[in-house]
């Protein structure tokens, strides 16, 4: 059976945690995915170019596959027995061939020629190599989406452990598969990096579908109003936008990163510092389902999981940036070079304020998907990007000594605008829910 939110009522701090911390693992071992792929790439002859070749092709597929990740939301959100599931499966269905429509445009028409070109600078010599990498990496998109669906039904049954299994195997498999080719010596193009992504996904796919199934087998009949196509795309599409925002604010700090004294030291040290931020926050990147699953029925111990997610992200940055340690992370492990890891610490400080920030947006965000009103979430991001915008530009221009720190400072106070509007819209939506049951009394 599916999960009764009345059996969560005495769900307490630790029982989350056991309930988050496999999600939040699984979300830190899939960047290991990239490493695997990386490594074996980079044996290659021509490492560089097979490299930036899979780079690219994995590039476009990443915004491409955008609507297929939101179905581990949808599903999560939705799907409260199996006539529900089977309604979501059909909309899924939809949504999948219409993404694989784009892809095939893409990887067997001129029009992908002129986009890898002329919007991704691809080298015209490998052209063909790249397109037939991108082929590859489109089957991703079938795996990805389908495995979203059934970990919503994993998350909701609180089986989170099973997501973090699905993971194990999938970069087991990765490995097996890159060593094979390592040990054939068969590293000869970038398609080689699309097979293992391939393989990885197909396998991780494979667990939670089984796992999924195996639960809607024994799930209960859907109780209340039967779910709708149009309450889908209602709660879908505001999403899939949502997420398309975030990915293009980067882009944004990036080209104006260009401008500034010191280009090359400016974005090498956002960079590296985004990524370790990143690195840290994507074992918090799940906040949302705690709030999903057990709000309604545990409200101040969710409260304290996310004080907790704001202050553990926030410690790890502040040790690697106020004591040693940080030098010796970012020369021994990061492999950096003196100057470019002091100037990647002063870029994380200002990061800080980004990971206290972050859960608390999450969080917000996560109860406007649970009252299935997701369009509400576009406006406090289109506030973080303008946010983004007017920091950024006087700091380049009248500051511009700053370097990479000036994108720091303008993320950070864009998730700051963000958290702020995102706080105002559930405050306004619960001052009119109160005020409609007031009426109805």
């Amino acid at each position: 059976m599916l999960i009764d939110t009345k059996t969560t009522a005495d769900f307490g701090l630790m029982r989350m945690l056991a309930f988050f911390i496999p999600l939040g693992s699984s979300a830190s071992l899939t960047s290991i995915s990239h490493v695997i792929i990386n490594g074996t790439l980079g044996r290659a002859d021509q490492a560089e170019l097979i490299i930036a070749n899979y780079a690219l092709a994995l590039s476009l597929f990443g915004i491409i596959e955008r609507p297929a990740l939101v179905f581990r939301q949808t599903s999560s959100a939705l799907v409260k027995g199996k006539s529900s599931f089977k309604v979501l499966g059909a909309f899924f269905i939809k949504v999948t061939l219409l993404i694989s429509a784009v892809c095939a445009v893409l990887g067997f028409t001129p029009l992908g020629n002129w986009v890898f070109l002329h919007a991704f600078n691809a080298d015209p010599v490998s052209l063909e190599s790249l397109l037939a990498t991108f082929r590859v990496i489109s089957l991703v998109i079938i795996f990805s989406g389908l495995r979203c669906l059934y970990q919503g039904i994993i998350i909701n049954h609180l089986e989170t452990k099973w997501v973090t299994i699905g993971v194990i195997f999938r970069l087991a498999g990765m490995f097996l598969v890159a060593y094979y080719f390592i040990l054939t010596d068969s590293v000869v193009s970038s398609m080689v990096g699309a097979v293992i992504f391939l393989t990885g996904m197909a396998i991780e796919c494979m667990v939670s579908v089984w796992r999924g199934h195996s639960i809607m087998k024994s799930a209960p009949a859907d109780s209340g109003p039967l779910l709708k196509q149009k309450d889908i795309f209602s709660f879908y599409t505001p999403l899939v936008f949502y997420l398309s925002f975030q990915t293009v604010i980067i882009p944004i700090l990036y080209a104006f990163l260009g401008k500034i004294q010191d280009a090359h030291m400016g974005i090498a040290s956002f960079a590296l510092a985004f990524s370790i931020t990143n690195l840290v926050l994507s074992f918090f990147m799940y906040t949302h389902q705690i709030v999903l699953q057990f709000y309604e029925n545990n409200r101040h111990t969710v409260v304290k999981c996310i004080i907790v997610f704001s202050i553990v992200p926030s410690m790890l940055l502040a040790i690697l940036c106020f004591t040693p340690l940080g030098m010796i992370f970012m020369e021994g492990v990061m492999g950096t070079n003196q100057i470019l890891a002091q100037e990647t610490l002063l870029v994380l400080k200002f990061f800080i304020v980004k990971t206290l920030v972050f859960p608390w947006v999450d969080y917000y965000g996560g109860i406007l998907m649970l009252r299935k009103n997701t369009k509400s979430l576009l406006k406090p991001q289109l506030f973080n990007m303008a946010a983004v915008i007017v920091v950024i530009v006087p700091l380049v221009y009248l500051f511009p000594h700053l370097n990479g720190s000036t994108g720091a400072i303008a993320a950070s106070a864009g998730e700051l605008i963000g958290l702020a509007a995102v706080y105002l819209v559930v405050t306004r939506k619960n001052k009119a829910l109160q005020e409609e049951k007031r009426n109805a009394g």
